[in-house]
């Protein structure tokens, strides 16, 4: 029986982590979870879930009732420490640059990573991947799209490129002038996903395929070159691989999160009864089509960095994240979201020297400190 850790169990990644678990309790042990400031899922998953011993919170003053009402689990302020107790697995499924510690904490303490947490490898990919070497720790994507190349490559044969699907979000039919006129409201339907806040508007901008860009680069050991992004408005297929012979694979299922984590947590193995059978005599059509690098700029914008790498990687996610907070606050315009990147990696001046972690952290607070000035925060 594997034990498992969950972080970011109140998010879409972490309910549907936690339906998987609840299938298959015969064959996983939560042993620890965190929330940060969701605290009402705390007690559901406690009554459910009985040898959680570690809960992960923002404030313990917040949950002063359920600390006396549970006095065998440890509550925790510091996310980290409930990440490198010993564990199989811990799931990482933090949103933004608040999963990098917590990855790191995990590493150290010698257990495997199932990630969701892209922003990890997008920011430390090469420095993440040094550590999990040196400890022998494995980091299996949950990213539907990552998870699909995971599963098409094979052991005898290095794959000639990788192909990243894309739905496009809401937008991708629509001429920059259009996008003048998006409301949050409307960037917040998501065609085929049900996601958080973030991540939704990153879809529909684009910076979440960026993001994926950078992510397969760092877990698939394949040059810049080698990896590119087709739209593909259904959804079905999650991702391709192409090999030197000419052929491809593709993995194809119904958009289900609960299908990439199933195969992080059980791989080798698959898991019966995860989702629905994707039914192909029902699917009238997939379409695939070339984005426009200019038309699509954060693609652009994650070959770029990747070509810098240096800081420019995590100046990219600060920048982002920050812009996308301002623009769910109301504060900007959608495609401003795009122009305040690009304003701050054009200010950014590279570091010298090894990177480190200590190095990544300090130009993370630098971008978004450049994107505040930017509006007088």
């Amino acid at each position: 029986m594997k034990k498992i850790i969950l972080l970011g169990a109140s998010g879409s990644i972490g309910t549907s982590t936690i339906e998987v678990l609840r299938k298959h309790k015969n064959k996983f042990r939560l042993i620890g979870f965190s929330v940060y400031s969701k605290t009402s899922f705390i007690e559901p998953i406690l009554q459910e879930f009985k040898y959680v011993k570690f809960v992960g919170v923002k404030s313990l003053k917040e949950i002063k009732p359920l600390i006396s009402k549970y006095p065998k689990v440890t509550f925790l302020e510091d996310i980290s420490k409930v990440a490198s107790y010993k564990c199989d697995i811990v799931v990482n499924a933090i949103v933004g640059f608040a999963g990098l510690k917590p990855t790191i904490s995990a590493i150290k303490a010698n257990n495997n990573i199932a990630l969701a947490n892209k922003e990890t490898l997008v920011v430390a990919g090469q420095l993440i991947k040094k550590l999990a070497k040196h400890y022998n720790v494995s980091i299996t994507p949950i990213d539907s799209e990552h998870s699909a190349i995971f599963q098409c490559l094979e052991k005898e044969n290095k794959p000639n490129k990788i192909i990243l699907t894309a739905s496009g979000g809401p937008f991708f039919r629509k001429s920059l002038q259009d996008l003048e006129k998006v409301t949050l409201d409307d960037a917040l339907k998501h065609p085929t996903w049900q996601m958080g806040p973030k991540i939704t508007i990153d879809s529909a901008t684009m910076f979440n395929k960026a993001f994926e860009i950078i992510e397969a680069y760092y877990l698939f050991d394949v040059n810049v070159d080698q990896i590119s992004v087709l739209i593909h408005p259904q959804s079905i297929v999650h991702s391709l691989v192409a090999f030197n012979d000419g052929s491809l694979k593709a993995h194809l299922a119904i958009s289900d999160m609960k299908i990439p984590i199933a195969y992080a947590l059980s791989y080798p193995l698959r898991l019966n009864d995860v989702t629905k059978q994707l039914q192909l005599d029902e699917v009238s059509n997939l379409e695939f089509y070339k984005p426009d690098l200019k038309r699509f700029k954060p693609l652009q914008l994650a070959y770029d960095v990747l070509e810098k790498k240096n800081i420019y990687p995590c100046v990219l996610n600060a920048a982002n994240e920050e812009a996308v907070k301002l623009f769910l606050d109301k504060k900007i315009k959608f495609l401003d979201i795009i122009d305040i990147v690009e304003k701050t990696l054009k200010a950014t001046k590279p570091i010298s020297g090894t990177l480190t972690f200590k190095k990544i952290i300090e130009a993370d607070k630098w971008a978004r400190g450049y994107v505040r000035r930017m509006f007088d925060l």
